[in-house]
């Protein structure tokens, strides 16, 4: 039963207070610095992988570019990705960008992701992958998605968009299958005005990623491949940082909030 006379108050501190981000912009100024894998740049990756309890963290200015960059990242140049129609178009943009197919599974009421039960059935000897999507903050069935994939020996890429901060079995939901995306748009829950990021466990791949965010630019004279532009710069880093301090408030916010409805 519902207590209609008590008083809930939901804040949001998606934008930290002003002075606070002036202090970072000033320390933008002063390094006169302000992209190319700056402080902030740095400080943020490591604060968040801390935060998410993943093994490595590459940013992202935005958190379309992460799916994309993710298949490249991977090797995976052909074939068909075994994916879900329930998500922002996004997802499936970032397989036909490189020229993959995209094959659609239905989703399961319980979760809104992937139905598992009906991946196999969508398998051809032209699978390379399967997107999966954590809809809503909800986690897919990894485990079972990913024991999938280890029998076909196919690469799993989790569209992590929602997951921000998500656990499952007491273990950061970014852990499963290859390689996580997550987006830090500012409808997100946590956000750097745009942003994304690439969460990983093999550490080979943070060059790789590097590498195709940065032109493959490994020195002055020295361009290993045609990468993209696709770095963070020290603004969007800053707020960021700034968000992070306020992150578990909001989360917390957000919870009373879905408790009263």
């Amino acid at each position: 039963m519902v207590n209609d006379n008590k008083q809930i108050t939901v804040t949001s501190p998606l934008l930290p207070p002003l002075e606070e981000f002036t202090s970072y912009l000033q320390e933008i100024w002063d390094r006169k610095w302000i992209t190319n894998n700056g402080h902030f740049h740095q400080e943020l990756e490591k604060a968040l992988a801390e935060y998410l309890g993943v093994e490595y963290l590459s940013l992202f200015t935005n958190g379309t570019l992460p799916l994309i960059t993710a298949f490249q990242a991977l090797g995976i140049r052909e074939g068909e990705v075994i994916t879900t129609p329930y998500s922002f178009v996004a997802t499936s943009h970032s397989i036909w960008w490189n020229g993959l197919k995209p094959v659609f599974v239905d989703v399961e009421e319980e979760t809104c992701g992937i139905d598992p039960d009906k991946i196999e059935a969508a398998i051809t000897p032209n699978t390379v992958a399967i997107m999966p999507v954590h809809c809503y903050g909800k986690p897919c069935k990894t485990a079972e998605i990913d024991a999938i994939a280890k029998k076909h020996n196919l690469k799993v890429i989790y569209d992590a968009a929602h997951a921000f901060g998500v656990t499952q079995d007491g273990h950061s939901v970014l852990k499963a299958g290859d390689i996580s995306t997550l987006s830090f748009h500012a409808t997100k829950v946590y956000n750097t005005i745009e942003g994304g990021a690439v969460t990983f466990s093999d550490p080979k791949l943070y060059g790789t990623l590097w590498d195709m965010k940065n032109f493959g630019i490994r020195g002055p004279e020295d361009v290993a491949f045609g990468g993209g532009n696709a770095k963070m710069n020290e603004f969007q880093a800053a707020m960021g940082l700034c968000n992070l301090r306020h992150i578990d408030d909001e989360i917390a916010s957000r919870e009373t909030a879905f408790r009263r409805y």
